[in-house]
């Protein structure tokens, strides 16, 4: 690619995700409405307010692929989420029609389908099943993909990302856990597809004790090769495994299940 467009590159998979991309595209444009540090000889910063629909036209201008991290990442006031996971990812799809349709990796989230307990095992035609209002904003955002792909070919990769991070950091990371490493070899599979479509992939290593199939996206090449479990002793070392009856034991969603709606005032 020649301009790779990274929205929340500030955050923390952002963050993260930065020094490891750049190889995958001539120039990496990175935006964030928090401060994102110097530029890079091979980088841009933009910074952006995804809610500002003229400020996101520019932003994708230029741009033939977009790695969407941008948004609200974790449960919060509605108000914030409208802004950033539902107006901010609508102005960005708008953009993206305007200016011949670069595809797509769109993080969404495994709190799409968090309610389903830890003794179910899943694929992509399970119904959803969102543990709160951000995970409805990434229901809201993989039906918005897939609006645009069947009225204009808006080609989208679904990533329910599960927990993408150095290392498991508790016991339902074992199943839910994406190494940085497996996590960049899926973008690159992404974007060099010569066909993707629409796709709901699952954004998890090759984890013993996963809950989720991807059998579904064999067809783009992508072979996970981290596996969780070799954190499972330090895990048992360091930390109580939580209760039976426990959300992180219950649900695939954790502890997301039992936080509550957090109101405007």
């Amino acid at each position: 690619m020649k301009r790779l467009l990274i929205t929340g590159a500030a955050g923390g998979l952002g963050r993260a995700m930065r020094p490891r991309l750049k190889g995958l595209a001539e120039t990496l444009r990175l935006s964030d409405i928090a401060g994102l540090g110097r530029a890079e000889p091979h980088e841009e910063i933009v910074p952006c307010d995804l809610g500002d629909a003229n400020a996101v036209h520019k932003l994708v201008e230029g741009c033939d692929g977009i790695l969407h991290l941008g948004g609200i990442s974790v449960e919060d006031k509605f108000s914030k989420i409208l802004n950033a996971n539902l107006l901010g990812l609508y102005n960005l799809y708008e953009a993206a029609r305007a200016h011949e349709k670069p595809r797509v990796l769109f993080a969404s989230s495994n709190h799409t389908v968090g309610f389903y307990r830890q003794d179910q095992h899943i694929d992509v035609t399970a119904p959803m099943r969102p543990d709160g209002l951000y995970g409805v904003s990434k229901c809201f955002g993989e039906a918005l993909a897939r609006l645009y792909f069947e009225k204009f070919g808006q080609e989208t990769a679904l990533v329910r990302i599960g927990s993408c991070m150095e290392k498991p950091k508790n016991h339902r990371m074992l199943s839910t856990w994406m190494s940085y490493d497996d996590f960049l070899s899926l973008i690159a599979c992404v974007f060099r597809a010569p066909m993707l479509g629409c796709p709901i992939i699952w954004g998890i290593s090759d984890n013993d004790s996963r809950w989720w199939d991807n059998a579904h996206a064999a067809y783009l090449g992508w072979r996970p090769r981290d596996n969780a479990e070799r954190f499972r002793a330090e895990l048992d070392a360091q930390l109580e495994r939580p209760a039976p009856d426990a959300a992180l034991s219950r649900y695939q969603g954790g502890q997301f299940t039992e936080d509550p709606i957090f109101p405007e005032t």
